[in-house]
């Protein structure tokens, strides 16, 4: 049957096709005759009959892909009924799934029954599904893009690859036998996908990597010869590449590229578990861990695949923020770059300037040196990863926005030029006819258009590529250029000590030493060390680079002889982690503001020695120096836990540790810049703990209700925790400071005599002791990231002598029967900071019961002027300090604790009759109140909180700058005598000269 002359479109065709269209509707005619003869000699209906029925917009579709893609063309031409059968199963419109893609090609395959009938079955079973993919590409149905057609191709390489291996075991099994069992199963290889393969993103003709392995040496058993599992897999491996590689009469199916196993071409095809272990813990390169980040399972036991990557994860992500994998980072861009700039890569789009390869790159390194911390980023798919960036705050969405569209230009174009003969290539083409079938396949008006759309997204993927990991010391260099400054040079040539004594005294002068000998000899102290001298060569080199950054950025503060002097043991607390010089290298921000953090606080240099994984803090200012509130802090501490496995109890210490350290840090960062009041400082400090204390209640709950169940409670069902954690002194107070312990007390509410509903049941009141002493263990345990907190757990009722753990009814009637003074005056500050919530309230009853009460006035009043007392005798100034006119902030007659007193007294005296001094427990709010309910007048008001503040803040200075909390007396005497007239008339005495 022929075709008619019109069966073609040609309307949607540019006319440059027109000729094209032509000899294509007649090699078609001829072919569909010839079908159509051999199929009556058989008594069936021709293809060409069946062509002839194809809708009017089916046949303008087949126009346009024949006109493009010579591939799909020479494939309708072999094999003409193909597209009745795409076009019945909707693959035209629709990819078929990976279920029924198997299922197809197991039912050819077991028809074959040697190895070259397989390979005839697996090659047009590949080409089959490629004309369908490659129309799709072309066509555009809904739901089809470049990423779709990607995932596509990914599909069919791995249900090819999927077939061949499980033919290949069973054809193979009566001669080599079966691998040895594991886990009551003969062990299978593991083929892992690498590259665009791994990422589920292959082109529409690209090679696929591969590294075999397999989990344990062993025999084979059950075959007519036993082999070694090595020689077994290799064997195996061998023919599972000539499956889809080895050019045939049908051509070939996939090529297969394993030049990215160990060692290469040189190392063996396929490796144990153990093999490649060992190989990347001990020779692994940083290519080999860029390469692994697309590392995914695609044939053979994908569940051991994963056991094996999850072994190999150490390896490509590092723990910590890995600055030091971008020195070869930058070698492989600059590898890039001398790549590009050779003849003939302009017409590259994936090797050329702004081209695939770039875009990769940008993002793939961010996942290199971010996924070890951002777990997030620990994904194998480009796309999946690019989209991620944005919200970690390491690229902005704009540059997102950018990067996407143009790799899916540039990907669609990479697609439509391989259309064109299902050719590996990325070329431009050369001459006019394939120019104008690529703009076709693309919409395009035509080749300039398409060529001035190519260079506008080159373009921007070049300045993005640019800016990603560019050299440190030009950025410096760049700054310095106009000013007298000592450049890096200089600074070099004094850190590796060749310059004379005189030219170093000269350089440390101009550059604002004021003592310029010791500055020389911290530094020759510092090279000359044991410890510097025994780096390994890349730990020194790192060193090397950093340091005369270091000194230019010390020259540029405002104290260069401090700096010096907190900034070097820093230093030489990293000399072993060198990563950390790799980052303040290669962020010359961080440096500065290092410099300024310890130039204002020896605390933070000294907090950044003891823990130097805060540096990685240093590289967003814009949290470095902003405080999350509670909310924010919860959201990123759960984010942070909810990367760690639940089992793994020390990693998660370790993050809960450097979450409390780096949140602190920020705080300190915002105090010194002036960018938090006070007030806000000690709520921040306290929200932390709250924070932390709340994660340390569930880890701990999690931790003894997953061995003995859940406490019973009182009315006999298992329920919520019936545990509070109550935070007194400066924690129930919100005014906790820089390394405040914590004052707790720990209640219970659950049944007396119940206990516990899992596998090992116990006691109550044993199940409640050991929650405490988990929660104490958690929060005091030292990690290499150091303790949360000091714990004090002495105010709980009758202290050190007392339950750990005390149940909310003995509480209560300690507090009405037993408990001393001072003791409710600690309740004042008291209030519940973690654990259950009607619990809380029923706590908060208590309280507000047990402070409410009236009281005899005359006998409060000597109470709490006893217990000043006492408390001045033991923690105040001596003698020869207050004769000298030396004031101790917090102690001393007139200082906080005298306001903090005046508070409780209050509190205990006049709430009986201003219930709404129940409501707080820090002094300022109840400062607040007592002038509101008119019990203070309202100057005296003001002048205590004008007091307590400044106290405050001294004292948080203090604890920056590592001073002492005693001024000079003359400081701060309106604020001393203001407190004094105060507690002079509320306590009824004049305080005497051993007192004040």
């Amino acid at each position: 049957m022929a075709l008619p002359d019109d069966f073609l479109p040609r309307d949607d065709l540019p006319k440059a096709l027109h000729a094209r269209r032509d000899q294509l509707s007649q090699r078609l005619d001829e072919t569909l005759s010839q079908a159509d003869n051999l199929a009556e000699m058989q008594q069936q209906e021709g293809p060409g009959a069946s062509w002839a029925a194809l809708s009017e917009s089916r046949r303008a579709q087949l126009a346009r892909v024949l006109c493009i893609s010579d591939f799909a063309t020479d494939t309708l031409t072999r094999y003409p009924d193909w597209l009745m059968q795409l076009d019945a199963a909707d693959e035209l419109d629709a990819p078929p799934s990976a279920e029924d893609q198997t299922a197809w090609l197991d039912e050819l395959l077991q028809e074959a029954n040697d190895e070259a009938a397989m390979q005839r079955v697996i090659r047009r079973f590949r080409r089959a599904r490629m004309l369908g993919i490659v129309w799709r590409d072309l066509t555009r149905p809904p739901g089809i893009d470049m990423w779709a057609t990607a995932a596509s191709v990914s599909r069919l390489a791995e249900v090819c690859l999927e077939g061949a291996l499980g033919w290949l075991e069973a054809h193979h099994a009566e001669r080599w036998g079966l691998p040895a069992e594991r886990d009551g199963e003969p062990q299978r290889m593991v083929v892992l996908g690498m590259g665009k393969l791994g990422a589920g993103e292959l082109n529409l003709s690209s090679d696929i990597d591969l590294i075999f392995a397999f989990p344990d040496k062993g025999i084979t058993q059950g075959g007519k010869r036993e082999l070694d599992h090595q020689e077994y897999f290799t064997k195996l491996g061998q023919k599972l590449i000539g499956a889809l590689d080895a050019v045939t009469a049908d051509g070939f199916a996939f090529r297969v590229d394993m030049r990215l196993r160990p060692l290469g071409d040189g190392g063996p095809l396929v490796g144990s578990f153990s093999s490649l272990s060992s190989y990347y813990q001990d020779q692994g390169r940083e290519w080999e861990r860029y390469a692994m980040l697309k590392a995914r399972p695609v044939a053979g036991d994908r569940q051991a695949g994963d056991e094996l990557l999850a072994s190999l994860r150490p390896f490509v992500y590092r723990r910590y923020l890995d600055f030091g994998a971008i020195e070869s980072l930058r070698e492989m861009k600059g590898m890039i770059n001398r790549q590009v700039r050779r003849k003939g890569m302009d017409d590259n789009i994936k090797l050329g300037r702004g081209g695939i390869r770039e875009v990769e790159f940008v993002v793939q390194a961010f996942q290199l040196i971010r996924g070890g911390r951002d777990t997030e980023l620990q994904v194998t798919s480009l796309r999946q990863a690019m989209q991620i960036l944005p919200a970690l705050g390491l690229l902005p969405q704009a540059v997102v926005d950018e990067l996407e569209p143009d790799y899916a230009f540039l990907r669609d174009l990479e697609h439509a030029i391989q259309a064109l003969e299902d050719r590996q290539t990325q070329a431009l083409p050369e001459h006019d006819e394939e120019r104008e079938r690529v703009a076709l396949a693309l919409d395009m008006e035509g080749w300039p258009a398409l060529i001035a759309r190519l260079d506008e997204v080159r373009g921007r993927i070049r300045g993005h590529f640019d800016a990603v990991i560019a050299d440190p010391e030009e950025e410096v260099g760049d700054a310095a250029e106009g000013d007298d400054e000592p450049d890096l040079d200089e600074w070099r040539g004094l850190w590796r000590g060749v310059m004379d004594d005189d030219d170093i005294l000269a350089l440390f002068e101009g550059a604002g030493f004021d003592d310029a000998p010791a500055a020389a000899r911290r530094l020759t102290a510092l090279r000359e060390s044991r410890a510097v001298k025994s780096m390994q060569r890349i730990g020194y080199e790192r060193l090397d680079a950093l340091m005369p950054m270091l000194l230019a950025a010390m020259a540029d503060s405002e104290a260069p002889d401090l700096v010096l002097e907190r900034v070097l043991p820093l230093i030489e607390a990293v000399l072993r982690r060198t990563a950390y010089l790799a980052l303040l290298r290669e962020n010359p921000q961080a440096l500065s503001h290092l410099m300024r953090l310890c130039a204002a606080s020896p605390w933070i240099a000294e907090q950044l020695a003891r823990h130097p994984i805060l540096l990685d803090e240093l590289l967003t200012p814009a949290t470095l120096y902003t405080p999350a509130d509670k909310q924010h802090l919860a959201d990123e501490l759960r984010q942070a836990l909810g990367r760690i496995p639940e089992d793994d109890e020390e990693a998660q210490l370790e993050a809960l540790r450097i979450f409390k350290h780096a949140q602190v840090l920020h705080v300190a960062a915002s105090d010194i810049a002036g960018a938090r009041a006070l007030m806000k400082v000690s709520d921040f400090l306290t929200y932390i703990a709250e924070v932390v204390l709340e994660q340390v209640l569930a880890m701990a709950w999690k931790h003894l209700t997953r061995k003995h169940g859940r406490p019973a409670r009182r009315d006999g069902v298992p329920g919520d925790t019936d545990f509070i954690i109550v935070g007194y002194g400066k924690l129930g107070g919100i005014e906790l400071g820089y390394g405040s312990d914590l004052d707790l007390v720990f209640i219970h509410d659950a049944a007396s005599q119940g206990t516990t509903d899992g596998p090992r049941p116990i006691d109550n009141p044993v199940f409640f002791t050991r929650l405490g002493q988990r929660i104490i263990h958690l929060l005091t345990a030292v990690t290499p990231a150091g303790a949360l907190y000091e714990v004090d757990m002495r105010l709980r009722p009758s202290g050190n002598a007392g339950l750990l753990v005390t149940p909310l009814e003995a509480f209560a009637d300690y507090q009405r029967h037993q408990a001393w003074t001072w003791e409710h005056q600690a309740l004042v500050r008291a209030r519940v900071v973690a654990g259950d919530r009607h619990l809380g309230e029923r706590f908060e009853a208590i309280r507000s019961e047990i402070l409410g009460a009236r009281r005899d006035l005359a006998s409060l009043r000597e109470e709490v002027v006893k217990m000043r007392h006492k408390m001045r005798e033991h923690l105040g100034s001596k003698a020869s300090a207050r004769q000298a006119g030396r004031f101790d902030l917090k102690q001393d007659a007139g200082g906080m604790v005298d306001i903090e007193f005046l508070c409780q007294f209050a509190v205990l005296a006049m709430s009986a009759d201003a219930p709404e001094l129940l409501r707080w427990s820090d002094n300022m709010r109840l400062l607040e109140t007592l002038e509101a309910c008119q019990r203070l007048p309202a100057d005296e008001a003001q002048g205590l909180r004008d007091a307590y503040l400044a106290y405050r803040h001294a004292t948080h200075r203090a604890a920056l700058t590592k001073a002492e909390r005693v001024v000079d007396a003359d400081e701060v005497a309106a604020h001393r005598e203001l407190v004094r007239r105060v507690w002079q008339r509320w306590m009824g005495e004049a305080e005497n000269s051993t007192t004040t």
